[in-house]
């Protein structure tokens, strides 16, 4: 494996570049770039071939001389995030061999690699302070769209599986997954969607599929509610999201906030990052999105789905208009409507500019599979 870098990389390596010999199959050529993110010193490796992106934050001078090690890892990391068999991971990191640090090769590729650090840094939001490996950075960065010669573009996530397909000789992915019946909580209306997702996920990922699968636009606060299928008996108010519509005993409440933790409850908290769906296949479970407009939904888990093929989510039915941001909960979505389907309302120009700019439109099955893909 070679790693080609750039002169302000290696000087944080402290290192000579070694005088370059022969040439790597580019499969196993990466070119790197260190930049900072968010006043933290970032390292954004870039594939030769496929173009995918490994991202390595908040590095100090002995996560530097330790480079090699932690970009082995967060491949293998990364890899296994993109649900690749275990054992076509091990066959790409052995025919890959020992890591080298060499010069950047080209200024081709060198302006291919500064442009994935462009696409990096549209994600700060999401970067972890507590990770070296940035996995959802990393691969929302490898699915944009990338110039790869005279009027060619590729994905670079797409084209990595090529690449494994092609060294694997077969099938890449081993992907568990469950089909779910995820229903928005409204009075009048009837908004579901029908997904296969797979299981290896943690709640912090699955929040990020059902936005996609509803529309929602990742704005607000989220906490999910665990619930014991075969234990009845919880008050805490009709309305509450930790009481179940079978009256069911809440396990676990799954927080993205560390305000969570400041308030006293019966149920235990843990964080969204920390737990996985496939823990809790058995639980009846309730997401919350948004503490002020109060939408929850309720997630049945219809079936198990062993050897699913692709890698990602997907919607397979649906129905139903998710409601704007910020509409103001049940009773706004309510006005809104009324006024949305009213063309002699003076305010019906400006309400279908609002809801336009929330995000606000018809159910599309297609729509939603290009998000969650």
């Amino acid at each position: 494996m070679r790693i080609h870098c750039t002169k302000k990389l290696l000087d944080e390596l402290k290192l000579k570049p070694e005088e370059v010999r022969s040439e790597v199959d580019p499969f196993y050529s990466w070119h790197a770039n260190v930049m900072l993110v968010n006043r933290r010193k970032t390292v954004v490796f870039v594939n030769d071939h496929n173009r995918y992106v490994v991202v390595l934050h908040g590095l100090k001078a002995k996560d530097f001389k330790k480079l090699d090690e932690h970009f082995i890892h967060a491949v293998r990391e990364a890899f296994q995030q993109e649900h690749i068999k275990e054992e076509i991971i091990d066959q790409y990191l052995e025919q890959a061999q020992e890591i080298s640090f060499a010069k950047t090769n080209d200024r081709t590729t060198v302006a291919r690699m500064n442009k994935s650090c462009e696409q990096v840094t549209y994600f700060e939001d999401l970067f972890k302070v507590d990770s070296l490996f940035q996995g959802k950075v990393s691969r929302r960065a490898s699915t944009f769209l990338v110039g790869h010669g005279k009027k060619d573009y590729i994905v670079p996530n797409e084209e990595l599986y090529k690449d494994l397909e092609k060294l694997a000789g077969g099938p890449i992915f081993d992907v568990q997954a469950v089909e779910m019946l995820v229903t928005l909580k409204l009075d009048k209306h009837h908004v579901w969607r029908r997904l296969v997702v797979p299981v290896n996920q943690t709640f912090e990922e699955f929040h990020d599929i059902l936005q996609s699968a509803f529309g929602w636009k990742n704005q607000h606060l989220y906490e999910f509610y665990l619930f014991d299928p075969d234990t009845t008996g919880y008050d805490h108010g009709d309305n509450h999201p930790g009481v179940h519509k079978e009256g069911l005993k809440p396990i676990l409440n799954v927080v993205c906030h560390e305000e969570a933790f400041a308030y006293e409850t019966k149920v235990p908290m843990k964080w969204a990052d920390e737990v996985h769906l496939s823990d809790f296949l058995s639980a009846k479970i309730k997401y919350h999105y948004d503490f002020g407009d109060s939408w929850q939904h309720d997630v049945e888990i219809v079936k198990e789905v062993p050897d699913y093929t692709p890698n990602h989510p997907v919607c397979l039915d649906g129905g139903g208009n998710t409601p704007p941001e910020d509409v103001g909960g049940e009773g706004g979505y309510e006005e809104f409507l009324a006024v949305y389907s009213n063309p002699e309302h003076p305010d019906y120009t400006y309400t279908h500019q609002w809801g336009l700019s929330q995000g606000y439109t018809e159910f599309n099955l297609d729509r939603v599979n290009r998000r969650l893909k």
